[in-house]
């Protein structure tokens, strides 16, 4: 088994270790004045218990563990307490039953301002924080006719660029999962970002939680095919079976191709099993991807997928009661499946087949592991790697990857309302970008690995 790394060695795997003295010496005017932290305005759709913000800003203001697997280690001593000061918090929704971001905000003495310019200028009228976090995520937001969340993060990454523009200066952006809703917001987002030289990050925990087991393939892998196996809503979990399956796919062999996608389908029912049985998406893989759940139902997985009735609650039209797979075809000519799963898995897996090292064919399988509520650790290492952002300017993994996986389930979702026909998405099919030499996820220990001495 590979020992584990220790926390330094994994702090400096995502660029943290020694972070604070590189932050408080740019934070710095000059020797003689006090260092100060980097400071962050954190933007939210709404902040109450276990809403994003509540995760990630929480996080940002307390702390969290990270494990490194040394003798007599406490949770206490593997605190890591990010390096940057939350200066502001803007909160668009505030119910006074449920808000708890305006208490956790006077508790650390962090400004609570009325408008997002407010949050960016610290009422100076010019750009005043260091970075900015973007979560519009939860909150009392109407559906589309596609069942889509109309959550306002280009709405607010518009002020933003108001804010910058204004000021002539900028500063990195995290935008919490996908950039919008809609793919053709979402790539102004980025053509935005790149004209105005605004370093941008956006996505989720999925690409950075644990792999169990691990799985890096290295890039450059010749794929045949890549199957998620997931669960949830179709918009909000459906991003994150999409945003799996597309950082396996990326380290594909393009050869010289573009990362771009040519065409989406959206399958729901019979249909996703006759799908399956003509040879679109494997079975075998589908059961390699089973094999790492946690969660998999007995049985068969058509029937447990029928007997799934949708829970009684809000947006409860979001969560489909019968199979669904999204079909994904690449430029490159490699076609990949999500396939969303209710009844039957409570949990997100992917299989791969490639090569492995002597050119021999190969099934690769692991589940992104999410750790329950309320602690939900799988935003630990996504918090890691924003810092990381903030710290460098430097994205982990670049916002286009983020705009292709809206930008397939935008259309995913826009071939279901039309019958469930493959679409053509010449707007994706020309994004590109390289993937990272190293996926990011996190490789230290879950929990405290100090072993019982009985």
């Amino acid at each position: 088994m590979k020992p584990a790394a220790s926390r330094r060695t994994f702090l400096e795997g995502v660029g943290l270790a020694g972070a604070g003295v590189a932050l408080a010496s740019r934070a710095s005017g000059s020797a003689e004045e006090p260092a100060r932290r980097p400071r962050v305005a954190a933007l939210a759709s709404t902040y109450f218990y276990l809403s994003h913000a509540y995760h990630i800003v929480g996080r940002f203001l307390d702390g969290f563990p990270v494990y490194d697997g040394g003798p007599g280690r406490t949770p206490e001593q593997s605190l890591h307490r990010p390096p940057f000061e939350i200066a502001s918090l803007y909160i668009e929704q505030v119910a006074d039953d449920t808000d708890l971001g305006r208490a956790k905000a006077e508790r650390h003495g962090v400004r609570t301002s009325p408008t997002i310019a407010d949050a960016l200028t610290l009422g100076t009228g010019s750009l005043a924080v260091d970075a900015v976090l973007l979560i519009a995520e939860h909150g009392d937001y109407p559906l589309n006719e596609k069942l889509q969340k109309l959550y306002p993060r280009y709405n607010y990454f518009r002020q933003v660029l108001k804010v910058f523009g204004e000021s002539g200066k900028v500063a990195p952006v995290f935008v919490d999962k996908h950039l919008s809703y809609s793919r053709a917001e979402a790539a102004d987002m980025v053509d935005q970002a790149r004209a105005m030289k605004i370093p941008l990050m956006a996505g989720s925990s999925l690409p950075v939680t644990w792999r169990l087991p691990e799985l890096e393939i290295p890039p450059g892998r010749p794929f045949k095919d890549v199957l998620v196996a997931s669960r949830g809503n179709l918009e909000i979990f459906g991003f994150h079976a999409l945003e799996t399956l597309q950082c396996m796919a990326e380290r594909r062999d393009l050869r010289g191709k573009p990362q771009g996608v040519k065409a989406v389908t959206c399958l729901e029912g019979d249909a996703v099993w006759e799908a399956g049985d003509n040879g679109v998406w494997s079975w075998e893989l589908l059961s390699h991807a089973l094999g790492r759940s946690h969660t998999v139902n007995p049985g068969d997985v058509r029937r447990n997928t029928r007997d799934f009735k949708r829970p009684g609650v809000r947006d409860r039209e979001t969560i489909p009661d019968a199979p669904v797979a999204f079909i994904v075809e690449y430029v490159d000519g490699l076609r990949a499946t999500a396939l969303i799963l209710n009844g039957h898995v409570d949990d997100t897996t992917v299989a791969v087949r490639t090569v492995d090292g002597a050119g021999r064919e190969t099934i690769a399988s692991t589940l992104t592991y999410l750790p329950a509520p309320p602690g939900a650790s799988f935003f630990n290492p996504l918090v890691l790697r924003i810092e990381d952002f903030f710290r460098t300017a430097s994205p982990p993994y670049p916002a286009e990857r983020t705009q292709l996986t809206g930008g397939v389930l935008d259309v995913a979702l826009e071939s279901r309302l039309r019958g469930h026909i493959a679409l053509a998405t010449p707007d994706l099919a020309a994004i590109d970008y390289k993937a990272p030499a190293d996926s990011g996820f996190i490789r230290s220990p879950l929990t405290d690995p100090t072993p019982n001495r009985i």
